[in-house]
């Protein structure tokens, strides 16, 4: 099977906000033009949505690719390059590196939801990679459907035309084929150079047990085939290739590939960190000279400790955390000891879901029992002497005295809600430290704008947004950049002894009301001990909130009827004594999932 004509080839990925029907359209696509029969597809939905806990969550998290064979209405045979990616915002890097290898997209909007944050988000990326856009009105079936109303708000949000937009039901299939038809005929082909050396652009990588790293190319110039010798360019390594193919949606071997093709090579690479994501491949006999674009690396903006309850299962989680890296290279860990919690990792996530995704896969996957720290930001501290360091876990704040001034990331935010919880979301902003930049009307829905600091956003601010706004409102953000702050670290003291896994760098303003709520929760969650516990939260030496767990009683003067007061005065003397010794030397256990709900403090 040799490398398709250029004019007949499509390379397209669809762009939504979560849950407008991304995939379940890639469904429908695959169906229709054969990629799978009716047998293959019975009982499965979401095809390219691979893991379980995409599956359970109904949310793209790896973008996946799918190679279609159409005959248009014209006669003509076409191939088609379909990229599905993620709709979150922590999986914005997913989505640059897919939109890059195309030269096309379809906006997926929902006809009863409208334009939502991330709708916005990632057409931008879109229009920024110079790309194509067919707008594609979804679930225009349901009774709440008005597609004429969102066809306006295309138009006006967006500023894209919306009048030949696609009517479909990606569930019942209806419009499907006139989708087809649009990506042939409004989408442009690639352009490339067959008899040019051969130049193409790394889009992504990821193990696979029986044929190691599997890397997803797309082909600028020049043929790819078995038995050639490449090399690839940001990390100056060569390879033989063992294998070229593409997936349809199973791994089907060719003979090569051409300009404009996505497909897939082996050659016995070992690790996915020798793959960049944006690399240039090129013939290592005759090398080209300049590398293509590419595009940025996924840079991490949470950080967060993970450590085993079961200390012994530290080596598994090293093994485990090895493996998830293979296939996540956005993920980042090191290792860090905790004097509460032994020995763990401090690891580096794109965003909250992130953090939760992977904590997820470790534990389901690797079957582990995980204790994650509070989520904290990478904050810059300018030192007296002039230099300036990273901080990426509190606990290794230096000395007050050596800190000239801190900085914070912020980011702009952008929230689309119904004008019915429009103050509710304001004032949410407000209380997070948050200055307002505009506000717009779309429709019936309020737009606003806010500059925020991270570290306001990445505790619980996602939950907090979807409960003001009964779920209505949506969300999105991007890093603007670094703030000088009046910030304080805040130390948790249980029993005098400090837990160093609830330590975080707080806003002076909010430590106090933060500090209060984190020690009446810890004050529930902590089991009565046979001595009385103290829970305190502290800047520096000084306590701001205090909580005491009450010690269990038992009655020793329950053997004592009768008698003279002072026998029972006696024991109760005798235990007060013990208890006094108890607490100097005894150790409080905090459970796990007083550490989990003592992070999702919601104050």
């Amino acid at each position: 099977m040799s490398a398709a004509p250029i004019p007949n080839i499509r390379n397209f990925s669809i762009v939504a906000h979560i849950d407008h029907g991304k995939s379940t359209l890639a469904d429908r696509l695959i169906q229709l033009t054969g990629g799978m029969d009716a047998r293959e597809m019975a009982g499965k939905e979401q095809i390219l949505d691979s893991m379980d806990i995409e599956k359970e969550r109904g949310i793209t998290i790896k973008a996946q690719t799918v190679r279609l064979n159409y005959r248009a209405n014209d006669g003509k045979d076409y191939i088609l390059n379909l990229i599905d990616t993620p709709g979150h915002v922590d999986f914005a890097y997913e989505v640059n590196r897919s939109l890059a290898a195309c030269e096309g997209s379809l906006l997926v909007v929902d006809a009863s939801q409208g334009v939502e944050a991330q709708t916005l988000a990632n057409v931008y990326h879109a229009l920024d990679a110079g790309h194509e856009i067919v707008p594609v009105l979804n679930k225009v079936d349901l009774p709440a459907a008005e597609p004429e109303k969102i066809r306006k708000q295309i138009e006006d949000v967006i500023g894209l035309d919306a009048s030949n937009a696609v009517m479909i039901s990606a569930k019942t299939g209806l419009g499907v084929p006139d989708v087809l038809e649009a990506i042939v005929t409004r989408l442009p082909p690639p352009k490339g150079d067959k008899s040019a050396t051969l130049k193409a652009l790394l889009v992504d990588s990821w193990y696979d047990v029986y044929l190691g790293v599997v890397v997803l190319v797309r082909i600028v110039d020049g043929t790819l085939k078995k038995g050639d010798r490449i090399r690839m360019m940001g990390t100056n390594s060569a390879y033989d290739v063992d294998r070229v193919g593409v997936f349809k949606p199973k791994l089907t071997p060719v003979d090569e590939l051409g300009p404009g093709e996505i497909g897939m090579l082996t050659a016995s690479i070992k690790e996915v960190a020798d793959t960049r994501v944006g690399d240039t491949i090129t013939d290592d006999r005759k090398p080209i000279s300049e590398m293509l674009p590419g595009f940025k690396p996924a840079i991490p903006v949470v950080f967060c400790g993970l450590f085993p309850v079961d200390a012994a299962q530290f080596e598994d989680l090293r093994a485990a955390m090895g493996k998830l890296r293979l296939n996540d290279a956005s993920f980042s860990y090191e290792m860090e000891t905790s004097a509460a919690l032994g020995f763990g990792f401090r690891c580096g996530f794109l965003g909250l879901l992130h953090l939760e995704i992977i904590q997820e896969r470790l534990e389901r996957e690797f079957n582990l029992d995980l204790i994650a720290t509070a989520p904290s930001v990478i904050y810059k501290m300018n030192l007296r002497d002039g230099s300036q360091i990273e901080l990426h876990n509190p606990v290794d704040m230096p000395d007050v005295m050596k800190i000239l001034t801190i900085e914070e990331p912020w980011i702009e935010a952008t929230i689309l809600s119904p004008d019915d919880y429009l103050g509710a979301v304001l004032k949410l902003c407000q209380d997070r430290r948050g200055t307002q930049k505009e506000l717009t009307y779309v429709g019936a829905r309020a737009m606003v704008k806010y500059e925020l600091p991270l570290n306001e956003v990445v505790f619980d601010f996602y939950d907090r947004l979807k409960s003001v706004s009964k779920g209505y409102a949506s969300f999105d953000y991007h890093l603007t950049d670094y703030r000088e702050a009046d910030l304080v670290k805040m130390s948790i003291l249980v029993n005098d002894e400090p837990v160093d896994a609830l330590s975080m760098l707080v806003h002076r303003t909010r430590a106090e009301t933060r500090g209060r709520g984190m020690v009446e929760k810890l004050k529930e969650l902590i089991p009565p001990h046979m001595f009385q516990v103290p829970i305190q939260a502290a800047i520096g030496g000084k306590i701001i909130a205090r909580e005491t767990v009450r010690a269990l009683r038992k009655d020793v003067t329950a053997k004592c009827y009768g008698g003279d007061a002072t026998r029972k005065r006696k024991l109760l003397d005798k235990q007060k004594k013990g208890k006094k010794k108890m607490r100097q030397f005894g150790k409080v256990d905090i459970p796990q999932e007083a550490f989990i709900a003592a992070l999702k403090v919601d104050v």
